[in-house]
């Protein structure tokens, strides 16, 4: 089981002939994507060769979603043309749009992620890696090798983090890894992963990476104390960031003591969860509470 992304998600690619696109539809078809189609107005009627693979290319996400049956986009367009590539997606009916775009405009992220949930849309992202249910589909940017199918799942703000835990955890597997992002505003929360992999039957641990800035892991924190009764093992990253610096990501500053790591290592670990002081700890909580949770099975 996965969350979000499976075997059977049809995807379209919004900016597939631009130099981004081309190579990251490459690796994506490489992990077994089923990417049916680009969308680019300029070049619609055309095919794209992927060694074996003949992708087409659509004049909208309407005519792509028609002629596929898709139900994924990921979006590749530069920032000042991600706005209106969500809207189209969404106006399309799109299930779920993976916007990959950094720099995109706080005020058109807003716009677009109203108009998206008001549509019915999932949005992940933007600025993220996207996200990936390996060994059966991948959409965006996560490396597919450096994991395998298995019972963890992920949900993190931080792309390279999230490659690093999934590096780690490799013998064990995930079922999805999500990276959501880490704009001021994004469209799917650690709230909306963490509730689908309650429900996911195969997902017995969640992996929850956050960073300095916002409330966002302090909100996520009491949403598990009423709702997950799976094991949640936590990263925070930003430890030694200097107060009032944005640091990486948009949304990463802190002010005063709101928004610091030290507050929402604090508030996860109040509702039992435990927080690694490092990634590679991280990854050795996640290996202990799997062995804890083995020998209670067992006893």
């Amino acid at each position: 089981m996965a969350i979000f992304l499976s075997k059977e998600s049809k995807v379209l690619v919004q900016g597939m002939t631009g130099a981004e696109g081309m190579k990251h539809t490459r690796r994506m078809l490489e992990a077994g994507t089923d990417v049916v189609g680009g969308v680019n107005p300029r070049k619609a009627g055309r095919t794209v060769d992927f060694d074996d693979r003949a992708v087409p290319v659509f004049g909208s996400v309407r005519e792509g979603i028609e002629a596929t049956g898709a139900d994924v986009s990921v979006v590749f367009v530069p920032p000042a043309f991600a706005k209106a590539a969500v809207l189209e997606a969404a106006d399309a009916g799109i299930g779920l749009a993976v916007v990959i775009t950094e720099g995109i405009p706080v005020h058109d992220s807003v716009v677009f992620n109203a108009y998206a949930a008001a549509k019915g849309t999932r949005v992940i992202g933007p600025n993220c890696p996207g996200l990936i249910s390996p060994g059966e589909s991948n959409a965006g940017i996560i490396p597919a090798d450096i994991t395998k199918p298995g019972r963890i799942g992920l949900v993190s703000k931080s792309g390279t983090l999230t490659y690093q835990l999934m590096y780690e955890l490799r013998d064990i597997g995930f079922s999805t890894c999500v990276g959501i992002g880490g704009d001021p505003v994004v469209g799917t929360t650690h709230i909306d992963c963490l509730a689908a992999f309650q429900e996911d039957p195969d997902t017995e641990l969640i992996v929850l990476i956050g960073e300095i800035g916002g409330d966002a892991e302090e909100r996520a924190a009491t949403y598990i104390r009423d709702h997950i009764t799976k094991p949640v093992v936590g990263y925070i990253a930003g430890f030694t960031a200097p107060e009032g610096k944005t640091m990486g990501h948009a949304g990463a500053i802190v002010s005063g003591s709101s928004g610091t790591a030290q507050a929402k290592k604090k508030a996860l670990e109040a509702v039992g969860v435990r927080v690694g002081g490092t990634p590679t700890e991280t990854a050795r909580l996640v290996l202990n509470q799997l062995e804890a949770e083995r020998d209670v099975t067992h006893s």
